[in-house]
């Protein structure tokens, strides 16, 4: 097991995943027929003709998300309907041929245009899932997905990401089988910078849930019998024979864990991806609430401050802009994220270390309140930390417990201090810490 832990404290981030991490919160925007017909599943026989956002705004979309503090947007340029949100060349199931702008609108485009003017990444959804397609089912509708996703490859500037999942009809299910390995060689040969999100990977992973909630362990590090799409697998040396009883799967409570790696025979480091809606559903239904702010912003200390990412769904109306309930919870969210997380350094002062253990001083330049400590591993040297605790006192009782650090933990803390202190208490190898830094009581905060 020593050596089993030590292999997997060394599996690295490409990258790619190191710029994925710095996004931290990103958004998705689900828009389709579905948000004409209230449905959740297109059927794929919509008349093309109800799509009509008579008064889209593509800049007000990207001006909000920015405010929420997201980073990026991801389009659902085609779900499992197969209505397309570009005038593609290869379906008439598309915006050429709905009333809105006459016939030549495009979301994808003016989305991209947007998000550049804005400085915001774009990203692309394209659905392998598809209702509408004649091929859909066949061996051949995989020379139809490539063709539609090298359309969006090659017309719409440089995409962060292009994100796919699973789905798949009932009747076809073990007979339609997507061939991601050639979907995956276009976008790294057109977009070789964008990182691709499936729930096997092969650079970022689903979590296992669409409600935000992470593991108590959240691990970058997982079997290769979990994301065999990944592309450099890490050989390992079985601690257990005999591989996995039943075939693993993201949603899997201890994904990464010790036990759970050893019968591994190869380790990759492909990390989680929190998706989740600003509402119950992921279309625009009018008769849904937005979230509420305690529970958006615990989503969010719960996924970006537990090694993962956000990725934050807003269904925009039928008219093509955002819901005023839902702009006024998204401002609200940005604001209290940089009200509460505002972030001052501390100086982190070695105090001992090996293999599995280490301890470290944290002092502040005064006495403050604090509640929160962030702390941060050295991601690009591997993920290593398994448990950790702060203290007031070295010897002290923790005010705070903790399990996986990764990328980056944020820690709930009510505590007045000058200095305090990290313990490590188990690590795969030789803890490789980044920084602690700590967010202060706001003013007005009880």
């Amino acid at each position: 097991m020593k050596e089993l832990l030590k292999a997997a404290a060394h599996v690295v981030p490409t990258e790619r995943q190191l710029a994925w991490y710095e996004l931290g919160f990103y958004g998705f925007v689900h828009f389709t027929v579905n948000t004409y017909t209230g449905r959740e599943w297109g059927l794929g026989d919509e008349d093309p003709a109800i799509f009509n956002p008579y008064d889209l705004d593509c800049d007000e979309w990207v001006t909000v998300m920015k405010e929420a503090g997201m980073r990026g947007v991801i389009l659902t340029a085609k779900h499992h309907d197969g209505f397309c949100l570009w005038p593609s060349r290869l379906t008439e199931h598309s915006v050429k041929n709905s009333p809105w702008r006459d016939g030549h609108g495009d979301v994808v485009r003016e989305l991209s245009e947007a998000c550049r003017r804005h400085g915001m990444k774009f990203g692309i959804y394209l659905s392998p899932w598809d209702r509408n397609a004649a091929t859909y089912g066949t061996p051949a509708y995989n020379d139809y997905y490539a063709a539609q996703l090298e359309e969006l490859l090659t017309g719409y500037g440089e995409l962060f990401c292009v994100w796919q999942d699973n789905a798949c009809a009932p009747e076809v299910r073990g007979k339609m089988i997507y061939d991601f390995p050639r979907f995956n060689a276009l976008i790294r040969k057109y977009q070789p910078k964008a990182f691709i999100f499936n729930d096997y990977g092969p650079d970022v992973r689903w979590c296992g849930n669409e409600a935000g909630t992470p593991r108590e362990e959240e691990w970058a590090v997982v079997p290769f019998e979990l994301c065999s799409r990944a592309e450099d697998p890490v050989p390992v040396t079985p601690a257990v024979a005999g591989g996995y009883e039943k075939p693993l799967s993201p949603t899997d409570k201890t994904l990464g864990r010790r036990d759970q790696i050893a019968p591994a025979s190869a380790l990759v480091f492909a990390p989680a991806e929190f998706d989740t809606s600003i509402r119950r559903g992921w279309f625009y239904h009018p008769e849904e609430e937005p979230r509420s702010l305690d529970e958006l912003f615990s989503v969010y200390l719960h996924t970006v401050g537990a090694n993962g990412c956000l990725n934050l769904n807003v269904p925009p109306m039928p008219s093509g802009r955002f819901d005023p309930r839902d702009v006024a919870r998204l401002r609200e969210l940005g604001e209290r994220i940089r009200r509460e997380l505002a972030e001052r350094p501390a100086t982190v002062t070695p105090l001992r270390g090996d293999a599995t253990t280490a301890l470290y001083r944290v002092t502040l330049d005064e006495v403050t309140d604090l509640r929160y400590v962030t702390v941060r591993e050295e991601i690009a040297k591997g993920q290593r930390i398994e448990a950790f605790r702060l203290l007031p006192a070295e010897g002290g009782e923790p005010f705070f417990s903790g399990r996986t650090v990764g990328n980056r933990k944020i820690c709930p803390v009510n505590v007045r201090t000058k200095e305090f202190y990290l313990e490590v208490t188990s690590a795969r190898d030789c803890v490789e810490l980044a920084s602690v830094t700590v967010s202060p009581l706001a003013v007005g905060e009880p």
